[in-house]
């Protein structure tokens, strides 16, 4: 049986990352390890505090399932039942994936039984704060294909234009992270669609999408905080026209493929997404890219510096994980 360790570890943010919940200046993680024999299986997740997550608690649930990992030995079907849709799933789901493909010489994409990943844009994420400087963060990036905006806050109309007018070029993202009010997004959705903004994530607070079923948005609408497993899925169907999905969220890639593919069979679009980590992270979840309509996969791109061996990025484009980093 595998011998489990569990470490918490934090990264430098490079300057400041902003949502419409915080701000903060450094990812917080924790990293799983399974070692059986020569073959190391490892796993990243991020506690998430919107779903009620520490490093603490994340740590401990894991923690806690240490006597039957390294005693009878749990396998990924059963850690289905032993611990929710969140992190912790996450951070031990992919190890385990890692692991077996260590063990037997074989990708994980082919385990699973995915076309083999390749080369993939990702968006590129620019924080929510005063219009001026998200533009001169939007003209730095002017190069980068595609741009996420972080709004949800007085003033965002502004914040929209001013980054239009700073990369004219790219093509642009928007996400309130709930945010708005089903008022303010009446007011913004025309100036998104004059931006060419071509998707928008989670407007309202989850608890009150169904006002969105007697809304008609110009812009397509994704749900992120309010989609985590496959079985949210029939409840959105009147509200999104696209779901974002996270392994942080959906508890790890077993869960995230299944819940992709059961979207696309219910005719949702799909973007791919992460939380703020490192590549090690965004590994599993780059073998989802493929089925994906967007791709957000920048973490590493946002951090001071990124774990070794990681992912190499060519701009915005990421390439495939090295089995040195995952898989």
């Amino acid at each position: 049986m595998p011998a489990l360790t569990i470490r918490t570890e934090s990264w430098p943010i490079a300057g400041r990352f902003a949502i419409a919940r915080g701000a903060k200046t450094r990812a917080d993680v924790v990293v799983v390890e399974l070692r059986a024999g020569s073959a190391l299986g490892r796993g990243e997740c991020v506690p998430y505090a919107r779903y009620g997550e520490t490093l603490d608690g994340v740590a401990a649930a894991l923690e806690a399932l240490r006597p039957e990992l390294e005693g009878a030995g749990v396998d990924r079907a059963r850690l289905e039942a032993l611990l929710p849709a969140g992190a912790a799933r996450n951070a031990l789901d992919c190890a385990l994936w890692d692991l077996e493909a260590k063990q037997s010489g074989l990708p994980v994409w082919r385990r699973a039984g995915l076309a083999a990943p390749q080369p993939v844009l990702t968006a590129y994420t620019i924080s929510l704060d005063a219009p001026a400087t998200m533009a001169r963060g939007a003209r730095a990036a002017r190069e980068r294909p595609l741009l996420k905006l972080k709004l949800g806050a007085p003033g965002d109309a502004e914040r929209v234009r001013a980054v239009r007018e700073a990369a004219p070029a790219a093509r642009l993202l928007v996400d309130a992270n709930e945010g708005w009010s089903i008022r303010e997004l009446e007011r913004m959705a025309p100036i998104l669609l004059d931006a060419g903004v071509e998707l928008l994530e989670q407007p309202l607070p989850a608890d009150q999408d169904a006002l969105l079923e007697s809304f008609e948005s110009p812009v397509p609408l994704c749900a992120d905080e309010s989609f985590r497993e496959q079985r949210a899925l029939e409840a959105l169907r009147a509200r999104y026209r696209l779901v974002n999905v996270k392994l942080d969220k959906s508890g790890g890639l077993s869960e995230a493929l299944a819940s992709l593919r059961a979207a696309r069979a219910l005719g949702f679009g799909v973007l791919v997404g992460c939380m703020l980590g490192t590549s090690l992270a965004m590994a599993p979840a780059l073998l989802l890219a493929g089925a994906a309509d967007f791709v957000d996969l920048d973490g590493p791109l946002l951090l001071a510096r990124d774990r070794e061996p990681g992912l190499a990025f060519r701009g915005s484009w990421i390439e495939p994980p090295q089995p040195a980093l995952w898989g």
